[in-house]
């Protein structure tokens, strides 16, 4: 089984955010979990995805799975 990983840079791109707010957002335990491998951030693109799903919404209220 092959792991893709994406870099800071690469989530920043694909969420339309800076790499500072993704930074923000590590320190302030917001988003999906990372690895930090030598001192490179790297994201897990399954950690991505899964933190992506866990933020569809229906409405400002309830969550796509209808568990909010």
């Amino acid at each position: 089984m092959s792991v893709n990983h994406m870099n800071q840079r690469q989530l920043a791109n694909r969420w339309g955010v800076s790499e500072a707010t993704l930074e923000r957002w590590r320190s302030e335990g917001i988003g999906p979990v990372f690895l930090k491998l030598q001192g490179r951030v790297m994201y897990r693109l399954e950690d991505v995805e899964a933190y992506e799903q866990d933020c569809l919404r229906k409405s400002t209220s309830e969550r796509v799975g209808g568990d909010a």
